[in-house]
């Protein structure tokens, strides 16, 4: 077994935890939390995002490495939700982090803080989603997982 194929899918999980993670310490600081520790938070997605940056740079690459000369519906998908979840991250995700720090630790919770905080659950739970097709693709591609029809 080739070094890409344990590296793939273990950049591949990295990213989706720190996906899942900070999605999920989002949503149960902001419904169940104090401002405090919605700063905490905010403060601490911002200096863990580039294990999730990393782990997807490394997914991305090892399966653009992976994929080779193949072709196919499944490895077509897989290369278009990429394109989905690295332009969603970019355009969205990171701004909005950075942008949502900023008005937390100011104290500005107002309806722009909120408003954008509903964005960037969305467009994570969208990454996730798209990595988790992604999973299930490769897993296809690699025989781990059977396909249908």
């Amino acid at each position: 077994m080739s070094i890409k194929k344990i590296i793939h899918p273990m950049a591949g999980t990295i990213a989706m935890l720190c996906i899942g993670s900070f999605w999920l310490s989002t949503l149960v600081s902001e419904l169940f939390l104090p401002q405090d520790a919605i700063v905490l938070v905010r403060h601490d997605i911002l200096q863990t995002m580039w294990v999730m940056i990393s782990a997807m740079a490394v997914t991305g690459g090892s399966g653009f490495a992976l994929s080779g000369e193949r072709k196919g519906n499944l490895l077509a998908g897989k290369k278009m939700r990429m394109q989905i979840i690295a332009a969603n991250g970019l355009l969205i995700l990171l701004p909005c982090a950075f942008y949502l720090y900023g008005k937390a630790a100011a104290g500005e919770m107002d309806l722009t803080f909120y408003a954008l905080q509903i964005v960037e659950l969305v467009a994570g739970a969208a990454n996730f989603s798209l990595m988790a097709l992604n999973f299930r693709d490769g897993l296809k591609l690699s025989g781990r997982l059977r396909r249908k029809g």
